[in-house]
């Protein structure tokens, strides 16, 4: 459960607890959302716990260096990008012109 999911149980259960002010029968708004406020909150304070630094995932990222081998990138799912450099070739001299019809 990421942050913004958080956020939003939040707000359906302050709606369902504060908002709503007709109780259907045999179901208990409050109660509904005070455990919706209760469960977004418990995922808020998760989601930062397990976040992997505080200025967003990756900010630091490990790179795994293999002797004889390419770089590894840190497998978190965030990465640099990597950048393709194509150098154009020289076209060849121009030749004598074709010969006339």
């Amino acid at each position: 459960m990421g942050l913004a999911v958080s956020l939003i149980l939040v707000a359906a259960g302050a709606i369902l607890a504060w908002g709503i002010t007709d109780e259907p029968e045999g179901l208990n708004l409050d109660a509904i959302g005070a455990i919706l406020i209760v469960i977004g909150i418990v995922g808020f304070a998760l989601s930062l716990l397990l976040w992997r630094t505080w200025w967003g995932p990756g900010y630091f990222g490990r790179a795994t260096y293999v002797e004889g081998g390419p770089a590894r990138p840190w497998s978190g799912g965030w990465s640099r990008r990597r950048t393709t450099y194509v150098e154009d070739e020289e076209p060849p001299p121009p030749g004598p012109p074709p010969p006339p019809p």
